[in-house]
């Protein structure tokens, strides 16, 4: 495997043949770059042979699913990755376009590895990788640090036996696993906005199918993101769900990400809930089905999961942890919690609600479970008979990404 060099080179004859990557687009639990800025398609395919070396030297199944969100570009980065997986060895199962948690969801269903293409909640000109070889886990630290010792210092390994195979149907049967046979008993009207992102193609259908009446807001798939980019997280999005649901008369909105691992509520009140506070809502109702349970919440969660009359009524256990994905996942699966909570949106509900992967989709499907559960009361009821507390939304200045562990460092010195 050739060495990739440390940055691209523009409208060079190089940047067409040889891997050009800058190395700090490997992160503590998956990949992510600016395109065509910060990394080529040579790039990506070097990436997929590291990937696909990493496999090998783990011992695993050499076959992986591979999808990719719904983004102009998404497409070329996908079947570049997957010429390196093939350099590999590996058997690539092309699931096609798709959501992160129906990627998860193929682990299961095809018995294999993933690797899942998408920008996730960035803006158009990014584009990343999330990476697991153990489901429902994504890869964490130590993995992604060896990933990019292979990639970065060309210890890739061509192997034959490499193939790629088109399969369909994973779509119908992941909305199948979400929605099971269950049916709304009582009338639900829901505001499903997702920004035109790729969650577009699967909220209404998934809502439908349970007996909600959906009142579309943005479902039309469109790369451009003609009204914002697709984060329930930020305060433009969840104004329009608001204002959306006052025009509706509506229940509640929720609102999806750009690659539909997340989920974003507001209430009949037209009130942004944030995401903490929902898995409170959440944790209340599942705590007098699974007494003694633990769940799992981020540092930067509400301080209910631990102080919650109504939780530690049930003997449920609080336990908190590093904010990010795969930190999250990891976490769940390791000390058998029932769920975790993170407050950007992302939720992992393990067995048996779900599979222990975030899944936006789960989220909306399990909040209609909750209503259902509650007949008499509204999402803004569910908020008020909650404690008191106060917070912020999530605060994220701007750092370029070549500083932003710089400053880390001098914080930390600082802290020290």
């Amino acid at each position: 495997m050739t060495k990739p060099l440390p940055a691209v080179a523009p409208n060079t004859w190089d940047e067409l043949r040889e891997p050009m990557i800058t190395p700090h687009g490997f992160r503590e639990y998956d990949a992510r770059w600016r395109f065509p800025d910060d990394i080529n398609l040579p790039g990506i395919t070097a990436l997929g042979l590291g990937i696909g070396t990493q496999m090998i030297e783990s011992g695993v199944p050499p076959r992986i699913a591979v999808g990719n969100d719904y983004r102009s570009y998404s497409l070329s980065i996908k079947n570049a990755l997957s010429i390196g997986l093939m350099q590999a060895g590996i058997e690539v199962l092309d699931i096609g376009p798709c959501i992160t948690p129906m990627a998860y969801f193929a682990q299961f269903h095809l018995d294999c590895a993933v690797a899942m293409v998408t920008a996730s909640h960035n803006p158009n000109g990014w584009t990343g990788v999330k990476m697991g070889f153990h489901r429902p886990l994504t890869h964490g630290p130590d993995e992604m640090g060896r990933l990019k010792d292979i990639v970065l210092n060309g210890e890739g390994k061509e192997a034959p036996g490499g193939a790629i195979k088109r399969v369909d149907g994973v779509m119908d049967a992941y909305i199948d696993d979400l929605c099971g046979d269950f049916k709304m008993s009582r009338k639900l009207r829901v505001v499903c906005a997702t920004g035109n992102g790729t969650a577009s193609a699967y909220a209404t259908r998934v809502l439908e199918r349970i007996g909600v009446e959906v009142v579309p807001l943005h479902t039309e798939l469109d790369y451009t993101f003609p009204h914002y980019n697709p984060n329930p997280e930020a305060m433009e999005m969840l104004h329009d769900m608001a204002r959306a649901v006052k025009e509706a008369g509506a229940d509640l909105a929720l609102g999806f990400d750009g690659d539909g691992d997340r989920c974003g509520v507001v209430d009949d009140e037209c009130d942004e809930i944030f995401a903490d506070k929902v898995g409170v809502i959440m944790a209340r109702d599942l705590a007098p089905m699974h007494p003694g349970a633990t769940f799992v919440a981020d540092v930067k969660s509400t301080g209910l999961f631990a102080s919650d009359p109504e939780l530690l009524k049930h003997g449920i256990k609080a336990d908190y942890w590093k904010t990010g994905h795969s930190h999250m996942k990891r976490r769940v699966a390791e000390i058998g919690a029932l769920a975790g909570f993170e407050k950007s949106g992302h939720y992992f509900l393990a067995e048996p609600i779900g599979r222990g992967y975030d899944d936006g989709m789960r989220v909306a499907v399990e909040m209609c479970k909750v209503l259902d559960r509650n007949p008499s009361k509204s999402m803004s009821d569910l908020k008020h008979a909650l404690p008191k507390t106060w917070s912020t939304p999530t605060m994220s200045p701007f750092c370029p990404d070549g500083e932003k562990y710089q400053v880390l460092e001098r914080l930390q010195k600082k802290l020290d």
